[in-house]
């Protein structure tokens, strides 16, 4: 395990990377200190997504005033800063969750709350499967064990074939294009903040920021054919702490799913942010307090309480640390 970046510079996490069990390696951010007391945090991304997602909840958390917490924000295989798979069959659930269970041992991490979103609540849930003591509550942002195939086909059609942006601008424009349906509440600022985390900067310029060969995982999937469940998965989940997050306009999290997994784990508490889709961003303060809140719950404190957070919330703040 190495540190690629200092903390001299003041930036807010520490790029770590460590060895796959196959040679490849891998990246994850670390924010906070690695000694703070409180239960660490492990953050899952999307299936083209990367650790850049999970900024401003890693940095709210990490400079919580009264539990600052470790937050390590994982890049799987071929996104982010992690290096490319040369075998397009390993970009799968279960090698991504061999490798997040590596990387956890590699920092020392034995149990954590896992925020999961899409992919990385699949491989949340998996966990439950694999490492149970693992898990210690977790946080499934937009993903349940029915997924709608209406979301995922609608993903196939973007991922691997988005047109490389010219400039930022540009890159603003074509995710507004690709996900202004859902997301209809939306700002400037928020957009800009979209854009930033889908594309990696290359002096000053935008480029893509996985793998494009993810786009073949698709190939075998037929949209017309029932997507397997994962209740048995889920269920292994029963024992744990839970908040589950939808988008009010997500199409691949159904409200009618989000209902049967509160009557099936019922501890689930429930956050259900209007005006977005799938998945929330986790950007703006409500919803980070929201999590926040559920860790500390969940380290024994207060309790449990579902949420509906309307379109007309604080605006997006990349600087504002609220207190929770």
């Amino acid at each position: 395990m190495s540190s690629a970046k200092a903390e001299a510079d003041g930036q807010a996490w520490r790029d770590r990377f460590h060895s796959s069990s196959d040679g490849l390696s891998l990246h994850i951010a670390e924010y906070g200190d690695p000694s703070a007391p409180w239960l660490p945090v492990v953050c899952l991304p999307g299936l083209s997504r990367s650790a850049r997602d999970f900024h401003n909840l890693a940095v709210h958390l990490s400079t919580h005033r009264h539990r600052p917490r470790r937050v390590l924000a994982f890049d799987y295989r071929g996104r982010g800063l992690s290096q490319w798979d040369k075998d397009i069959a390993n970009y799968n659930p279960l090698t991504e969750l061999t490798d997040v269970l590596d990387g956890m041992s590699a920092l020392g991490i034995g149990r954590a709350i896992v925020v999961g979103t899409s992919r990385g609540g699949i491989i949340a849930m998996m966990m439950g499967v694999a490492r149970p003591h693992a898990v210690a509550g977790v946080v499934l942002n937009d993903i349940g064990p029915v997924i709608e195939p209406v979301g995922l086909a609608r993903i196939k059609t973007y991922i691997g074939r988005t047109p490389a942006p010219d400039d930022w601008d540009d890159a603003i424009h074509i995710i507004k294009r690709l996900h202004g349906g859902q997301f209809t509440a939306l700002g400037d600022a928020e957009w800009e903040a979209f854009a930033r985390a889908t594309y990696r900067d290359e002096d000053g310029r935008p480029a893509a920021n996985y793998d494009p060969a993810l786009a073949k995982t698709f190939d075998g999937i037929e949209f017309d054919r029932p997507i397997p469940e994962l209740w048995k998965e889920f269920a292994t989940l029963s024992g744990v702490p839970m908040l589950a997050i939808r988008g009010g306009n997500s199409d691949l999290l159904s409200a009618e799913t989000l209902v049967e997994m509160g009557k099936r784990h019922p501890g689930l508490e429930s956050v259900t942010i209007e005006g977005e889709g799938h998945p929330p961003l986790l950007l703006n303060t409500p919803i980070l307090q929201r999590i926040s809140v559920f860790i500390t719950q969940t380290e024994g404190s207060g309790p449990p309480a579902d949420a509906v957070i309307p379109v007309d919330r604080p605006g997006y703040d990349p600087d504002t640390r609220p207190e929770d």
